[in-house]
């Protein structure tokens, strides 16, 4: 089995969970949304093409393992809105645009935005054989994406490379084990002696969070539905899918 590995890290990520009101909560590691946006954004496919987006949802497999949750940051955030009576008759294409109307027509709109300080996770990618894209292209757009990827929200852009490498394994625990032996090696490569390493070696996977179809090779001690399948782009809706998880034991 071929898999198409990288990684994801960030002084902040925000990884979208169902929101209702002012609060915009974040899960620990990226879901189905998030990874079918990210790749989009590295094809350089733009949000209102949802062909391209549905492709990269029914057409490949995911895998999460999850390295670290990250520390809980909350923001209190406040922003500033004109209603729409306000808009009518004056061209808005742009943020600028809407808030060159007086001052006294601006609404205040507050909510609480969650973010993962520090969080860590792979992903494993797999292609069926109607996949429009292969995985090597994959793996050439991460390297050379067309649109500035980030993680969750514009504020959260990648703190590493994403280093996508192309993996033959059994399944995408095993390829997540050479992919890490992979970058371990890398770091000691760049590091200027054994004792001085540049940077702290991968952590090792607590987690697996996996979609239907995707090849693992164990069985989930959890079972779950998540509110994150695309269904518009373009208008921000989600369907529910069936999601897996593994505990992954670190005796020894």
């Amino acid at each position: 089995m071929r898999f198409l590995i990288f990684q994801l890290q960030a002084p902040l990520a925000s990884w979208g969970d169902t929101a209702v009101g002012e609060y915009r909560p974040s899960r620990d590691y990226p879901g189905l949304s998030a990874l079918v946006g990210l790749l989009g954004a590295a094809l350089g496919i733009r949000r209102e093409d949802e062909t391209a987006h549905s492709a990269l949802r029914d057409h490949y497999a995911y895998t999460v393992g999850i390295q670290s949750s990250g520390a809980l940051l909350r923001d209190y955030h406040t922003a500033q809105v004109p209603s729409q009576a306000a808009l009518k008759k004056r061209p808005h294409a742009s943020r600028r645009d809407e808030l060159a109307i007086p001052g006294h027509d601006l609404n205040t709109v507050l909510s609480t935005r969650d973010y993962r300080q520090g969080a860590e996770c792979v992903v494993a990618v797999e292609a069926s054989e109607t996949a429009s894209y292969s995985l090597e292209q994959l793996a050439d757009a991460l390297r050379r994406p067309r649109f500035a990827l980030y993680l969750g929200r514009k504020s959260c852009p990648p703190g590493a490379p994403l280093y996508p490498q192309m993996i033959d394994a059994a399944d995408a625990e095993s390829a997540f084990e050479t992919y890490l032996e992979r970058v371990r090696a890398e770091l000691a490569h760049q590091s200027p002696a054994p004792d001085r390493p540049l940077f702290e070696p991968p952590s090792t996977i607590t987690r697996l969070a996996w979609s239907v179809n995707a090849t693992v090779g164990r069985s989930p001690d959890l079972t779950t539905t998540r509110k994150d399948h695309p269904l518009r782009r373009k208008g921000w809706m989600f369907g529910d899918r069936t999601e897996y998880v593994a505990l992954i034991s670190q005796e020894g």
